[in-house]
């Protein structure tokens, strides 16, 4: 879903393990154990190890997907605590739901959560949540942050959280006011009630609440040890009635990066302790630089932008994004702008495609500190805007904008690596319109308020673009991956993780007005996991992998991959089309090779489409209904489904089918078998464990 509209309702052939990894059960164990009051290790003063995940799973059924940027990720409910741990649940407008893994702990004032350091760090970062305040607009608490290693005291911090920047209401776009009985949608459908649109209706307050968590990150001033035990407590008279903590990122963060051979922003009167307008400093900075052919440098500190830096020709470098902080407040324009913003806010922009667009842009080692609240989608508070060709961004905290990175084409040769984006209103970054030829490679998207990572080919189509190793968790809004419309996109070896609403892991879709889809869209070597959940205006299971045709067919050469689909709430697969247009739109061409669906709780394919796909080598396990639940145009032909199933050989493993238990997934619904159930009985599979190769490959 798009900032700018309105939302309408490679591995081998293998059987498999149930045996979790003994080692990090042990650990889990251990953990549990000591979270209920229990003694772990009777002979050892030690503190229980606290496991290491990647999207709460055990790193070695992720190995080579998503990004890699030296984070050790540990979930709360792993750790030690006297709090409460919170039950798993996909059930939307929940904490646990929002939380990565699905479950958080909860922790009253003078309640403490433990994590044990797996590796040295000298930096964390705390996911978290606190209540609203009654009236909306958010609070603040303190929360104490300890380390120690023995009997010795390394850290003794509090930092302040807040909720200013969460907390979300009411239907689409949404509001801040939690008092707010009735849509701000009335001439929509409101799933809770059936209400026809036009319909008023008083709902119990707050309605809809969404959008929980924030992050914080903490330069904790020393390294700690491996082995060392960080300790958050909600100190005794927090203001926050609850304070949820959800996972502990821990990392080395480099010294900050000098650059004696640049225009020093110092030089120009910048303000690094964030107190006075530095934007005109920066701005003469870049313009000293462009003439003498100087990069920018950004030393350490705080500096305060409150409007867009417009960027074209120019290297902009930070100290790293832990020391070179910009930041900027929200401003309330005095009439829109031509581009309809009522609002403007710190962000680098290159030049509008209209007028040219910039090219040799490269920033990199800073971050970028937003104040967006609420959400405009008139409103350009992205992080990064414009359009920039032949232009990198490299290693940036992106924080509470709207978008990350929104970029509006034609443009090309665009790179994206290895940037943090967090705490997002809308997307995480936008290819919109006409980029072509460009790379998002190696970030972490995390907490967005709709598409983590989309490319929407809205006038001009997005072509031959690379999505590459990332990392998406909980876009609490629409899709981890969308791509809409586009020729020759390829998105390979990503991990998506927990998308909540309206929404699933990887998405195609010809909507919201995109180009037709054209030559291939390449979806290889992903990994999705807790994905595919109830559509809440159909009220029916999405696929992690969700196809929809709404606009137009979806007829372009669809490979997907080496893909792994991971503990899937209703089905893996999905292919539909909007019900209105079943007979004109179809998905005729989609290939599915070398494809692993480990637990899915109805069918590994749901298909509400014409069209057809082909399977090879699609090996799954833990179906919860039958494999494939094949309605097609919903036309009931006596010839069957107008979706046809090609089985192409090598794929192997049983559904749970209440009329032929254990047969082969795939062999009884070939070709067209009309297997059409709304809403098939979920059956929650078994954790996703390690797949072992046959021997002889049978």
């Amino acid at each position: 879903m798009t900032p700018s509209h309105r939302r309408s309702p490679a591995p081998t052939r293998a059987r498999w393990s149930r045996t979790a990894l003994a080692s990090t059960t042990a650990l889990v164990t251990a953990a549990g154990v000591l979270a209920s009051g229990g003694t772990a290790l009777a002979h050892s003063t030690a503190p229980a190890p606290t496991p290491v995940t990647r999207a709460s799973l055990d790193p070695a059924l992720v190995a080579g997907r998503g990004a890699d940027l030296g984070v050790q990720e540990q979930e709360a409910e792993n750790a030690t605590t006297d709090g409460t741990v919170l039950a798993k649940s996909r059930d939307a407008y929940t904490l646990a739901a929002e939380a990565s893994g699905r479950s958080a702990v909860s922790l009253r004032a003078g309640q403490h959560v433990d994590f044990t350091l797996p590796q040295a760090a000298n930096a964390i970062t705390v996911r978290y949540s606190i209540p609203d305040s009654p009236q909306g607009g958010g609070m603040t608490a303190p929360l104490a942050v300890t380390a120690t290693s023995g009997k010795q005291t390394l850290v003794n911090r509090t930092m302040t959280l807040t909720s200013q920047y969460a907390w979300l209401y009411n239907a689409y776009p949404f509001t801040n006011d939690p008092t707010l009985t009735t849509s701000i949608q009335p001439d929509w459908w409101t799933t809770e009630c059936g209400c026809a649109p036009g319909t008023t209706t008083t709902f119990a307050a707050p309605f809809r609440p969404n959008h929980f968590y924030d992050e914080q990150r903490l330069l904790l001033g020393r390294t700690l040890p491996a082995g060392t035990v960080v300790r958050l407590t909600a100190p005794a008279g927090s203001t926050a009635s609850t304070t949820t903590i959800d996972l502990l990122d821990s990392q080395v963060v480099a010294p900050p990066k000098v650059r004696l051979v640049a225009a020093n922003v110092l030089l120009f009167g910048a303000d690094p302790t964030g107190r006075r307008d530095a934007a005109p400093a920066i701005e003469k900075a870049i313009a000293f630089a462009k003439a003498h052919r100087l990069p920018v440098y950004l030393p350490p500190g705080i500096y305060q932008v409150n409007r867009h830096i417009v960027v074209d020709g120019v290297t902009i470098e930070g100290a790293g994004s832990w020391y070179t902080i910009v930041k900027g407040k929200q401003v309330t324009l005095d009439e829109p702008s031509a581009d309809g913003s009522v609002h403007t806010g710190v962000g680098f922009y290159g030049k509008d495609a209209a007028d040219g667009g910039s090219k040799n842009v490269h920033l990199s080692g800073f971050a970028i500190e937003g104040d967006v609240r609420d959400r405009v989608d008139t409103d350009q508070v992205n992080g990064i805007g414009g359009a920039l060709s032949d232009s990198t961004i490299d290693g940036l905290y992106i924080h509470h904008t709207k978008v990350g990175l929104w970029f509006d084409g034609p443009m090309t040769n665009l790179s994206v690596t290895n940037n943090v984006v967090a705490d997002q209103i809308a997307d995480g970054i936008n290819f919109h319109g006409g980029v072509t030829d460009s790379a998002i490679r190696n970030n972490s998207f995390r907490n967005t308020g709709d598409d983590a990572i989309a490319l929407w080919s809205e006038a001009t189509e997005d072509a031959r673009d690379v999505v590459d190793h990332n990392t998406v968790q909980t876009p609490v809004l629409a899709n981890g991956i969308a791509l809409y419309g586009g020729e020759d996109n390829t998105v390979s070896s990503n991990l998506v993780a927990d998308p909540i609403r309206e929404g699933s892991a990887l998405h195609l879709g010809a909507r919201f007005g995109a180009q037709p889809f054209a030559g291939y869209a390449k979806l290889t070597d992903n990994t999705t996991v807790r994905a595919g959940g109830l559509d809440l205006n159909w009220k029916i299971g999405l696929g992690a992998l969700w196809m929809y045709a709404l606009d137009r067919s979806i007829d372009a050469d669809v490979q997907v991959t080496g893909d792994t689909f991971l503990d899937s709430t209703y089905n893996a697969l999905m292919e539909v089309t909007e019900y209105g247009v079943k007979d004109q739109y179809s998905i005729p061409h989609v290939a599915y090779k070398d494809v692993r669906v480990d637990g899915a709780g109805t069918s590994v394919i749901s298909a509400r489409t014409a069209g057809g796909a082909s399977f090879e080598n699609v090996d799954v396990r833990g179906v919860g209904w039958a494999a494939v639940n094949n309605c097609g145009a919903f036309n009931w032909a006596p010839t069957g489904s107008e979706f046809t199933l090609t089985d192409l050989g090598s794929n192997d493993g049983v559904d749970n089918n209440p009329w032929n238990t254990g047969t082969n997934w795939l062999h009884r619904y070939t070709p067209n078998a009309l297997t059409c159930n709304d809403a098939p009985p979920v059956v929650t599979p078994a954790a996703p464990s390690t797949w072992v190769t046959p021997p002889h490959g049978d």
